[in-house]
């Protein structure tokens, strides 16, 4: 049996896996969190049936298709009872249309209970834009650069507050060494994808807690609307030594291949400025991490401090933190944010 679902519909309770069909570049270049790819058409094969669609016309194409996969249906009906033992999917392509149709109709065939998803992902994207363009209730968590940001993150995480950890989203953290020598970064647009799918989680109605970031986060960037309402919210800045902030640094970044600091040093020298950048590389090479983090702080927290100006004054607040310790420090914040009575999230 065969049913259509809206986007809406798939994305709100329907618990069945999500067959994409399309092609594996088409997947890789952004798809639904959790889809797996079972694609009709190799690469090639997608762009010579297109060719024979717009010079041979659409039966032309169909009966390309078919001699195309004919030998294939068997291969996706197996990789359809593996991923769905119960016989239950959601099957797409990019606009809902042959593709798919072709699947859910040999998969119906064989006794699945197929539902074909309208519109397919372009319908997808569309949600995933409005996603974006809801009015979330943020609460920002701000501070120079080692301040500990991410930990109270997670920490407000674990005790059932509403976060969005967008440096894992990216993964990214944020910096010229955001990349940390092993992180990959996804495309732009499953970036957008899987945090539109984290929003989906949240309730719109209560505080959202999120990180201070930079509208690019490495190569990902924040859509304007998402960036605008982050920098319009309340911003929690956090107070932290800078002694301290470069002990918690060196623990991120001491390990890191010193050719891969110097690297990432040498591509911030205009902002750094050429001496300063000197001395950096010297103490990476002659191991001394905490005064080579001393040396590049000075760009970071000017940096951070200018971001700060275009902020509304009457929605920042500061926080003074003398610990380490994430938990302490979250239920600091926690008791700060209670206070909250004449600021508004609009």
């Amino acid at each position: 049996m065969t049913r259509r679902y809206t986007i809406d519909q798939l994305l709100t309770g329907l618990p069945v896996p999500i067959v994409d069909v399309r092609t594996p570049a088409e997947f890789a270049h952004g798809h639904i969190p959790g889809a797996v790819n079972i694609p009709l058409f190799t690469n090639e094969e997608r762009v010579t049936v297109g060719t024979t669609y717009k010079q041979q016309g659409r039966e032309a194409a169909i009966l390309l298709g078919f001699d195309l996969t004919g030998s294939k249906w068997s291969s996706f009906i197996r990789q359809a009872l593996e991923l769905a033992p119960e016989k239950k999917v959601a099957v797409h392509c990019w606009r809902g249309g042959m593709r798919s149709a072709a699947m859910a109709w040999a998969l119906d065939l064989y006794g699945f209970d197929v539902s074909l998803i309208q519109g397919g992902y372009k319908q997808y994207r569309r949600w995933v834009i409005k996603m974006m363009e809801q009015p979330w209730k943020f609460r920002v968590i701000g501070g120079m650069t080692g301040s500990g940001k991410t930990a109270i993150l997670k920490q407000l995480d674990k005790q059932g507050e509403q976060t969005v950890d967008l440096e894992d989203l990216a993964q990214h953290q944020g910096s010229t060494y955001g990349t940390l020598n092993r992180l990959i970064q996804p495309t732009q647009e499953q970036f957008e994808n899987d945090l539109a799918s984290r929003l989906s989680t949240l309730d719109a109605t209560r505080p959202i807690w999120i990180e201070d970031e930079s509208q690019n986060i490495g190569r990902c960037i924040l859509a304007k609307p998402f960036y605008t309402r982050m920098r319009e919210a309340p911003i929690f800045d956090l107070q932290v030594p800078v002694d301290q902030r470069i002990a918690a640094l060196e623990q991120e970044y001491g390990s890191l291949d010193r050719n891969f600091l110097i690297e990432c040093t040498e591509r911030i020298t205009k902002r750094l400025g050429p001496e300063q950048t000197k001395n950096a590389i010297i103490a990476i090479r002659e191991d001394r991490i905490p005064d080579f983090i001393r040396q590049v702080l000075v760009y970071y927290d000017k940096a951070y401090r200018k971001g700060l100006r275009f902020r509304d004054t009457a929605r920042i607040i500061e926080l003074t933190l003398d610990t380490h310790d994430p938990l302490q420090n979250t239920e600091k914040l926690l008791t700060a944010a209670k206070s909250l009575k004449t600021i508004t999230t609009t």
